[in-house]
């Protein structure tokens, strides 16, 4: 009897890569994890040398009695579907696919952003928006038909604004000129230095410009940002208006490109900023896409993003509801993973 078809499917993120292994009927053998898959700091090969680790490491589960894994560590995939941070234009998942397959994964690889597995992941159907908002901000729609609207997503450069670290920045940013006096009052300077136990703000910002404290510890500022907007400073809380605008928008602009503002569709949430759930973030989120796009409806993530890139092989493989359903039931809260 032919073996059943397997997929590896790849959730590379800022913090950490994720791995499955998935038969074609929708069982998942075998799990892992790496470490971050970050291609523009440390180039294709050494993030794609992550996924080699995580794969290395995959522990089987209950449904891989008859599995045994592939050697050496990789190969034997009849497909790889990788769905990766960094991936932001068509040329990066171009170049990082051939990487996949240069180091012996399968012949049949396919790269896409990381947005494009939230969105298969939280959506019902395999259309519709996701916008991912945690260290940065991005965005994918996908139509009926197949018609793709995505940005470049490569931050202030293309006209990005916000997510974890850009949030904090901004919150340095005001900081800075409470303290110095250039700027408005604002609880933000006591949150910066509390934090990172500095006595001023000017303090932080000279740890930061010479090195000894690294610029990536900053999105630590972002929980703090909402509480400081929560408790009622209105320097925070135009922060966190002007965050739910940009999500907002980006959902909008996605739904106009493919047609379907008038139509009602899911709009996938994800990322750490609006899985938080966040009481004054859901009220703006409820507000200005009530303004702007009313026919939206919001889906708030529960399930990992590995949902969908592992859904999006299947797919590829021509796979069956039966074997998908499987899948999905897998990961649900209620599921075994």
């Amino acid at each position: 009897m032919a073996r059943s078809r397997l997929v590896l499917a790849v959730d590379g993120g800022n913090s950490k890569t994720d791995v499955a292994l998935v038969s074609e009927d929708g069982q998942v053998l075998a799990t892992g994890r790496a470490g971050a898959f970050v291609p523009q700091r440390d180039g294709a090969a050494a993030a794609v040398g992550v996924v080699e680790k995580a794969v290395t490491a995959l522990t089987p589960g209950r449904a891989a009695a008859s599995w045994e894994p592939p050697a050496p560590g990789v190969g034997g995939f009849d497909h790889v579907s990788a769905c990766v941070a960094g991936a932001d234009l068509p040329v990066e998942e171009e170049a990082l696919a051939r990487e996949f397959t240069a180091r012996g994964f399968g012949g049949d690889v396919v790269v896409r952003n990381d947005t494009f597995a939230l969105l298969r992941a939280g959506a019902s159907a395999p259309w519709g928006v996701a916008v991912v908002c945690g260290a940065g901000i991005n965005a994918v729609g996908v139509s009926p038909a197949g018609a793709v609207a995505r940005f470049p997503a490569l931050g202030r450069l293309s006209g990005d604004w916000g997510g974890g670290h850009g949030l904090a920045e901004e919150a340095l940013w005001h900081a800075a000129r409470a303290e110095d006096g250039r700027g408005a009052p604002t609880a933000l300077a006591d949150l910066v230095t509390s934090h990172f136990g500095t006595r001023t703000v000017e303090e932080l910002v000279l740890e930061l410009h010479f090195g000894r404290l690294g610029e990536e510890r900053l999105h630590e500022l972002a929980p703090g940002v909402f509480a400081v907007a929560a408790a009622g400073d209105p320097v925070a809380g135009a922060l966190i208006e002007r965050q739910a605008g940009e999500v907002t928008v980006l959902a909008e602009v996605c739904l106009r490109r493919l047609g379907l503002l008038e139509t009602p569709t899911e709009v996938v949430l994800g990322g750490g900023l609006l899985t938080a759930r966040d009481p004054l973030m859901t009220s703006l989120l409820d507000r200005e896409f009530a303004q702007r796009a009313p026919r939206a409806k919001l889906v708030v993530a529960d399930v990992p993003p590995i949902l969908g890139a592992a859904l999006l092989g299947l797919e590829h493989l021509g796979a069956t509801e039966t074997a998908k359903s499987r899948l999905r039931a897998h990961y649900e809260p209620s599921g075994t993973a």
